[in-house]
């Protein structure tokens, strides 16, 4: 691959949203995968299925292929969450992994939209067992974006980038 490809994971409430639409504000292409890679299926197989909840929210790895081989341009950005990150890892120059404290955390949850993930009580409660065992989180540098604002984690990851 002749451009620079960077996953931005980490747990929900992190900032991965946030940093892609910085990042694209930037006029970085940046990829949500939530919202444009991701379907329910088999982590696995990567047969959809038919209840989407936390551990089938896999990303279309065909998908992140073709983006990640498109040399166009020079960086691009994939951010969100996958069940299935270790069928496509390999695609990626290095793995951003976003952090937050808890208390921080559960102030994020707060704000969240009753239909957003997390936005009722018994997927708050989740979340935060999650984030507690980071489980579903892949290896990688680790950006806390706890004090920070949301422009110096984005320059944050790009001083991890050079």
């Amino acid at each position: 691959m002749a451009k620079r490809n960077y996953l931005v994971e980490g747990g929900s409430g992190t900032g991965k949203s946030s940093v892609c639409r910085e990042l694209r504000k930037r006029g970085y292409q940046a990829v949500d995968g939530d919202n444009e890679l991701a379907y329910a299926g088999d982590p696995d197989t990567g047969e959809r299925v038919e209840v989407h909840n936390h551990y089938n929210h896999i990303w279309d790895v065909a998908k992140v292929r073709e983006i990640a081989a498109d040399t166009t341009n020079e960086i691009a950005f994939f951010c969100g969450g996958s069940r299935n990150f270790t069928k496509f890892l390999d695609v990626f120059d290095q793995v951003i992994v976003l952090d937050v404290d808890t208390e921080t955390l559960k102030q994020r949850l707060v704000a969240r939209e009753a239909d957003d993930w997390g936005g009722n009580d018994e997927e708050k409660e989740f979340i935060v067992r999650l984030h507690a065992t980071r489980d579903g989180v892949p290896p990688g540098t680790v950006i806390d974006t706890t004090a920070r604002s949301l422009g110096e984690v984005v320059d944050a990851i790009f001083d991890a980038i050079r």
